[in-house]
């Protein structure tokens, strides 16, 4: 793509330079809310939710914007939803409105003798920083405030686009209390560019606009074969255990091949930038020898073919076992769609291939999760190809235009509740991220170009008309 805009002379030098600036005190403020461990899940303190969106709220009117609140909503289930950040600078007349959104919750940090640094301690090695929320989604929350800070820095006073930051504070949850909060606040957050810092790059070094998110299902499956446990050597032989039978069951959602199994579930081929079974592996660090699942493009698998995990199992520990035939046992899946999909359809879909495939004549529970449709933007709208310059002429590399397996719940909320806005998905996460996993992490020179792009986006909305 040619650049839209001229290299010389022009606001990203000052911009460039300004961020550099201020870049170390961005790191330490995307460190210090770090060390928040907020999660929204019921199994966790929910005052450090109050605490990261307090500091979050800090943030922002330091970033410039100082009329700020901390807005709160019920959940379907009439429990306080966790806090969310809103920052408002209103538009001059005839100059848009943006909004920009991250979240500052985060996922558990699973096993810590995984992490090689304390997980909610941010660690510098290497290029890179490390940390639980460093990549999901703090360094979203930390690209905008440095982004605006440095856009109303340079332009002195003549950045007129309106600037709403709003910072959520349950997006791992699933975002329950989001829709609500939003109805109720639409006013205070319609805008006509929204920015979502919740993805990431290419790969180092090459930028990335991401364009389609895959829709979500989540549920679980029960099987049951006895009232109670018994003795395996008395009783095995006639009977198989309710692990076993689930561990069937559970193989019956692929083929061998790896592909998804579960009929009525759409699927294409996608002709996004090329990747390589090489280039993916390195990505993945799947182990040597094991081959990867499914066919066709590997673009196509990770962005518009169907892929089922089986995220958690209720069965005894090993460590804690007994030479017992186990009654019952419990699988909660979670399967990504392609963006076009029907999720209620899916997850009939799911629903009828359990009944299909019980194993054993067990007993079997289907109970329907959450689900989170997915998403389809346009890369060749204006203002996406407006945020593709920025990013190009910040990284000087082409910027790509790509899918994303993930979901983000907020998106599909956003898109309903404001549907003439242009949506841009953004982020600061790169292939060896690790999200959700053990050793999180984002590229520091990568985060610092992020900066400087949603700036220069903020300063070239200034100019349009």
């Amino acid at each position: 793509m040619a650049s839209l805009f001229p290299q010389s002379g022009d606001v990203l030098a000052d911009l460039r330079q300004a961020v550099r600036g201020d870049f170390s005190a961005a790191v330490d403020q995307l460190s210090a809310l770090v060390r928040i461990p907020a999660m929204a899940w019921e199994s966790f303190d929910p005052s450090q939710l109050d605490q990261a969106a307090q500091q979050a709220a800090g943030l922002v009117r330091g970033a410039g914007l100082p009329d700020v609140d901390i807005l709160q909503a019920p959940r379907p289930d009439g429990t306080p939803g966790a806090p969310a950040v809103v920052g408002r600078r209103p538009a001059q007349p005839g100059k848009p409105t943006i909004l920009l959104y991250a979240h500052y919750d985060v996922q558990p940090a699973g096993q810590l003798e995984l992490w090689e640094s304390p997980p909610f301690e941010a660690v510098e090695r290497g290029g890179r920083l490390w940390g639980r929320g460093v990549a999901d989604n703090k360094a979203g929350v930390l690209l905008h405030v440095a982004a605006v800070r440095n856009a109303l820095r340079v332009l002195d006073g003549r950045l007129g686009v309106g600037i709403t930051v709003f910072i959520d504070g349950e997006e791992e949850a699933g975002s329950p209390s989001l829709p609500l909060l939003l109805q109720q606040h639409a006013d205070l957050l319609r805008a006509d560019v929204l920015v979502v810092a919740d993805s990431g790059n290419w790969k180092v070094g090459v930028p990335a606009l991401t364009t389609s998110l895959r829709g979500l299902i989540l549920g679980t499956v029960e099987v049951r074969v006895l009232d109670h446990a018994l003795h395996s050597g008395s009783y095995g032989g006639p009977l198989v255990d309710a692990v076993a039978a689930l561990s069937r069951l559970i193989a019956s959602f692929h083929h061998d091949d790896g592909s998804v199994a579960v009929e009525g579930l759409p699927a294409s081929e996608e002709p996004g930038p090329p990747l390589s079974d090489a280039e993916f592996r390195a990505d993945s660090r799947v182990r040597p020898g094991v081959p990867l699942a499914g066919s066709g493009s590997i673009t196509s698998r990770l962005w518009t073919k169907p892929a089922m995990a089986i995220i958690g199992i209720d069965a005894p520990s090993v460590a804690l076992s007994t030479d017992t035939l186990q009654p019952a046992a419990r699988a909660r899946f979670s399967l990504s769609l392609a963006a076009a999909s029907d999720t209620a359809a899916a997850m009939e879909a799911v629903r009828r291939h359990v009944e299909n495939h019980v194993p054993f004549g067990a007993e079997v529970v289907f109970t329907p999760g959450g689900r989170t449709e997915g998403f389809a933007g346009d890369a060749s709208s204006p203002v996406s190809r407006l945020m593709l310059a920025a990013m190009e002429d910040t990284w000087g590399v082409p910027a790509v235009s790509m899918g994303v397996g993930g979901s983000i719940p907020a998106v599909n909320i956003l898109n309903r509740l404001f549907p003439e806005a242009d949506i841009l998905i953004t982020g600061a996460e790169d292939p060896d991220s690790r999200a959700h996993g053990a050793n999180e992490s984002i590229h520091l020179g990568d985060f610092e170009n992020a900066i400087v792009a949603e700036a220069l986006l903020l300063a070239r909305l200034n100019t349009q008309d």
